[in-house]
């Protein structure tokens, strides 16, 4: 079994802290996407799309997309449950790490790849009215979150789940995209202290 990995990008740092969750260790390669590794060589025959991470095991079938992944894991090994373990806790967690995917972290991944010099060359055209609507919009999820987050310790409810995963790589991410937390937000900066705190957020 191998994990195809890149260390300074979003996806397959979710899997990362996913499977450092999990206390699962899994060999590793590193694909250069700046390098263009992720398009060229090898790595195209592992995932024609180009997209990081890609699990490959080990009779050499591949599984490719990060949520898909980290549930190929939870089905090898259920504890810690990190989709939910009832009917309505399962729901909750996939309702949460839905919205954080297309209401939040695609946009602070937009704004990187729409405004950063080192994805010029990867991301034609890059478009600079793109990046900009998609860190308001980031933001705006925020906006909506906080109130959500004054309820609960983590996003779906008590336990830690995948879609607290997702945002804290999301929120982390927001760095590199140019965007900030607002300090207004209490609950989520109050959540995000306690999500990095977890020796899992160092994967």
């Amino acid at each position: 079994m191998k994990l195809y990995d890149s260390q300074r990008a979003p996806n397959p740092r979710r899997v990362r802290v996913f499977l450092a969750e999990k206390g699962i260790t899994v060999p590793t390669e590193q694909i250069d996407i700046i390098a263009k590794e992720h398009l060229e060589g090898p790595f195209a025959r592992v995932n024609p799309f180009g997209l990081l991470p890609a699990l490959e095991l080990d009779d050499g079938v591949i599984i490719t997309e990060s949520i898909a992944i980290c549930r190929y894991f939870e089905a090898v090994q259920p504890a810690p449950a990190l989709f939910g373990k009832s009917p309505l806790e399962i729901a909750r967690v996939e309702m949460w790490n839905r919205l954080v995917e297309h209401e939040f972290f695609r946009h602070v991944a937009n704004a990187f790849r729409h405004s950063h010099p080192a994805m010029k060359e990867l991301e034609k055209p890059q478009i600079s009215e793109l990046a900009q609507t998609s860190r308001s919009r980031a933001v705006a999820f925020l906006e909506k979150l906080d109130p959500e987050l004054g309820n609960r310790q983590f996003l779906a409810g008590d336990a830690f789940s995948v879609a607290d995963i997702t945002a804290l790589v999301a929120v982390d991410f927001m760095k590199v995209s140019r965007l900030e937390c607002p300090p207004a937000f209490a609950n989520v900066l109050r959540w995000h202290r306690d999500v990095s705190a977890r020796p899992s957020a160092q994967a």
